[in-house]
């Protein structure tokens, strides 16, 4: 069992140093940067959070657009792109909780979820099951990076109903996330049925 292991960590790790997958590794390298910037002393520490976050999420546009062009798609960026995805989203999420921007309900709400999928997710693992990410799931990540983007420029931005539109936006993404469960939930218990 112990050299299985071996293998699927060799073989996890093999033709690493693609360019999709440095970039996932950029990506990953920047979440203690953005948190590190943004709980600073600095000058304009949330312009500059800001620029790093919008960074790492380019950085997320061009992996997944280059490993399928280049047909550089491996088992380390299957694993580590989602991986990097989630780390920055929580962590700037957490941020602008603790920053008083964002409602712990709904960090709370989004913490939750990423724990069941990472329980399920290891759970059919280990029954030789992979569920992928679905569509809902990849919307969300979308619309989380944009209520986010929106939130470092609340001032600027108008009010709909009372509320502002990275609130709305948050929201939004809270709903789209747990449709994804849901559907992730589903799929799942059709492959252990099947």
């Amino acid at each position: 069992e112990a050299i299985l292991l071996k293998e699927k960590i060799r073989g996890l790790f093999a033709n690493v140093w693609t360019v999709p997958n440095i970039l996932t590794m950029v990506r990953l390298a920047l979440v203690p940067v953005f948190i590190a910037v943004f709980f600073s002393d600095l000058t304009h520490n949330r312009v500059i959070a800001l620029t790093i976050f919008c960074l790492a999420s380019l950085t997320d546009m061009l992996d997944g657009y280059l490993a399928r062009k280049l047909n550089q798609i491996s088992d380390f960026g299957k694993l580590f792109d989602p991986l990097a995805d989630k780390l920055m989203v929580l962590s700037a999420l957490i941020c602008q909780g603790i920053a008083g921007v964002f409602p712990w309900s709904a960090i709370f709400i989004v913490l939750g979820k990423e724990i069941l999928i990472v329980v399920g997710g290891a759970f059919m693992l280990n029954r030789g099951i992979v569920v992928s990410a679905n569509y809902y799931g990849k919307t969300a990540t979308v619309f989380f990076m944009g209520s986010l983007i929106l939130s470092f420029l609340r001032d600027q931005l108008p009010v709909i109903g009372g509320h502002p539109l990275d609130l709305i936006l948050l929201w939004v993404s809270v709903a789209l996330a747990m449709l994804a469960l849901c559907v992730y939930a589903v799929q799942a218990w059709k492959k252990i049925k099947g």
